[in-house]
């Protein structure tokens, strides 16, 4: 990754000229440094897909913003609403096109969403990617009060569905490795805590924490990796959805137990700019405070992804941009 000088960007019919103050990472974005993957290929590409910053022009046509606004903006640009199609899910920020590592930004009004006043430019960074998946999963399902939420880690999703979960009413379970990130975790306002290097079979642990009958929703941050113990935690007519790949395997999971349990497996990817309104308007309705682990300065960004790769992080890592 380079740092190279590009042309101030042109601003045309329908866009909007943003400086970039501030961005924050995730899992993907490590992912693109190492070659991309489906959708995610674009070479060379600027990273990055979360951003928040400031509207410095507008072009002929633009309605909904004007010079001053504060703005972040969706993680997929042409994913609007409903169900989308392989050539809007291409228009992914940082993978598909190029992103927000930068300190100017021109793109179409319409993948722009104003920031809560109640959110600063590093906490409203932290949004687009993480929050609005876990925010997709969560909306979902119509469950929240009196049922209970399994989340795997302590990185972006999963800490957002922590306390996304919480405001929704759930009973929040949480794993790690590490008993001073289940610490925070219970700061934070997790019900239970489980260690999952010193209690190995803590699919049973989970099974103890809901009387046998297992977990209503799983965020399932792993895939193939934890997915068989994610089955194992879910009650009957329970819900998986399934969002990342972090521990990867060669053998797939047995699957005939969301079968004869009736379990329903929804697969997440981020989400339309219809979904991130609906969470931004949450966020600030309950006054959710994204977690940031570290906040780097531009300069910064090589050790920025570095400290991602070292998954001591909890919550998000941001780059906070001059």
């Amino acid at each position: 990754m380079d740092f190279i000088d590009m042309p101030d960007p042109r601003v045309q019919a329908g866009d909007v000229l943003v400086r970039v103050r501030a961005c924050s990472l995730n899992y993907r974005d490590l992912g693109i440094l190492r070659g991309g993957y489906y959708r995610n290929d674009k070479h060379p590409v600027v990273p990055i897909s979360d951003m928040a910053g400031v509207v410095e022009a507008i072009g002929p046509g633009v309605v909904s913003l004007k010079e001053g606004d504060r703005v972040t903006a969706s993680f997929v640009r042409d994913w609007l609403k409903g169900p989308p199609t392989d050539a809007v899910l291409r228009t992914g920020f940082g993978g598909g096109i190029d992103g927000f590592l930068r300190e100017r930004v021109a793109v179409p009004e319409h993948c722009l969403l104003k920031i809560p006043e109640s959110l600063n430019f590093e906490q409203a960074s932290t949004l687009p990617c993480a929050a609005v998946t876990a925010w997709h999963a969560l909306s979902r399902v119509t469950q929240g009060a009196g049922h209970t939420l399994l989340l795997l880690g302590t990185g972006g999703v999963s800490m957002f569905g922590l306390q996304l979960g919480k405001a929704l009413g759930y009973r929040c379970i949480i794993t790690s490795s590490s008993n001073t990130k289940l610490e925070k975790a219970k700061a934070l306002g997790a019900d239970e805590v489980i260690n999952y290097q010193t209690q190995p079979e803590w699919p049973k642990v989970v099974r103890e924490y809901t009387a046998g009958l297992g977990v209503d929703h799983v965020l399932e941050v792993g895939g193939a990796g934890t997915l068989a113990s994610s089955i194992a935690c879910t009650k009957i007519g329970g819900t998986i959805s399934l969002i990342g790949v972090l521990a990867r395997v060669g053998d797939n999971p047995a699957l005939m137990p969301m079968a004869l349990d009736c379990m329903n497996l929804h697969g997440v990817y981020v989400g339309s700019r219809a979904m991130f309104g609906e969470l931004l308007d949450f966020v600030s309705h309950n006054s959710i405070q994204p977690v940031i682990d570290r906040v780097f300065d531009f300069g910064q960004a090589k050790q920025a992804y570095g400290h991602l790769a070292g998954q001591s992080h909890v919550g998000k890592v941001v780059i906070r941009v001059p």
